[in-house]
């Protein structure tokens, strides 16, 4: 028998008076099961659906989802809890920890160890983030503890000082998942093509307030894509957004080509530098991002490499009013706005709309609102658990 831990066994009850040739069996049985099991992990025994994640000596707020007989967690929480480096690359994911690294290869269905062999993951997406099997941590030297009858599941290293029993005492009554409800409750749904995801960029500025004025009136939800520098400006508009609920996203610091795509570690820089600033205005962070200019065609594969792997969710938009060039034109913008949304929803596709923070938009703003809402659309605002609609069809 062996206990269900990575790297530990117990061989027990081996009958002395078993011949010398089925004692030799049974050594090589329990031999190919510590193969596969040190190579599997937790997988043969996941059943419970899904387990909080204990970390050394403290329990945390990582689910660990069973699929398929393995349990899978979100990697960028995972290399929080458990201080991992993770750098994008060419060719995949360096996943680095204290003492060993692996890479997670691009095709996210294998990884390649530190001696160079190759090993069988299976990552997938799920609410935007990159699920890996909890058992890649054991290639990293860290060890899992697995009691599925007391809700265990714990990665553990040097630091650990409780024993898995003082753990499971410590923690018995946040380890067992919550009942499920009798009857689910009812989740309302819109229908592809209803639902209107509006959105500003280059904010904020002097006519945030009015333009917040307008969208309160048509009780309308938005998402602002606001530059690092403006929300210094704007504080006060800027904790009216986030007061109000509306979402909000990153757009950089300079909106300069030249200098945001002079590299991805500088992209990367400037969407750091700007949720620095909204942290410091609001105390509040976010995920979602709009390069200058759009995606496409700066925003290559280095770039959302080095700037996604860091949980960044990439968004651009499927109408473009082309406020900023047409200004004070409303009718053409109106029109132009229209004729896509229109498009869209003949395709069931819901509708990123692009506009901009500016004085110009006030004007058209509550015409588009007030066809919108009369045709029934619904708005919502971005959230990091939906699939980012963007250019490069990168879901990450």
């Amino acid at each position: 028998m062996y206990d269900k831990v990575i790297g530990k066994y117990t061989l027990m009850g081996v009958c002395c008076l078993v011949s010398t040739k089925r004692v030799l069996l049974l050594f090589i049985g329990l031999f190919i099961c510590l193969c596969l099991t040190s190579e599997s992990g937790i997988a043969s025994a996941a059943s419970i659906e899904s387990l909080k994640l204990g970390v050394n000596d403290h329990l945390t707020d990582i689910e660990a989802v069973s699929v398929k007989d393995s349990y899978y967690v979100p990697l960028r929480d995972l290399a929080g809890e458990l201080d991992l480096t993770l750098t994008g690359l060419v060719n995949g994911i360096e996943v680095k920890g204290q003492t060993r690294s692996l890479r997670i290869l691009k095709d996210n269905a294998n990884a390649v160890l530190q001696d160079g062999s190759t090993i069988s993951l299976g990552t997938f997406q799920q609410q935007g983030k990159l699920m890996v099997p909890l058992r890649l941590v054991a290639y990293l030297g860290f060890t899992i503890s697995f009691k599925p009858e007391e809700y265990l599941l714990r990665v553990q290293d040097a630091k650990t000082k409780l024993t898995d029993d003082a753990f499971v005492s410590q923690y018995s009554k946040e380890l067992k998942p919550a009942e499920p409800p009798a009857v689910a409750p009812e989740v309302a749904t819109a229908k592809p093509g209803t639902t209107v995801f509006l959105t500003f960029d280059d904010g904020p500025s002097a006519t945030t307030s009015q333009l917040l004025d307008i969208l309160e009136k048509y009780d309308v939800k938005a998402t602002f894509f606001m530059l690092g520098p403006h929300i210094s400006d704007y504080p006060t508009q800027v904790k009216r957004i986030t007061k109000g609920k509306y979402g909000v996203g990153l757009h950089g610091m300079t909106h300069r080509k030249e200098k945001f795509y002079a590299s991805p570690a500088a992209a990367l820089a400037e969407m750091q530098g700007d949720n620095a600033v909204l942290k410091k205005v609001t105390g509040i962070s976010t995920t979602l991002i709009r390069p200058p200019y759009g995606s496409k065609p700066y925003f290559t594969q280095s770039f959302r490499d080095k700037v996604l792997i860091q949980g960044y969710h990439l968004w651009d938009w499927n109408v473009d009013s082309e406020d900023w060039k047409y200004k004070d034109d409303s009718g053409t913008i109106y029109n132009l706005v229209m004729n896509q949304v229109h498009k869209l929803k003949r395709a069931n596709v819901n509708p990123v709309i692009l506009m901009h923070d500016q004085k110009a938009t006030l004007k058209v703003l509550p015409r588009i609102l007030s066809s919108l809402k009369k045709e029934g659309y619904q708005f919502q605002i971005i959230t990091k658990d939906l699939h980012p609609v963007n250019f490069w069809k990168d879901e990450r």
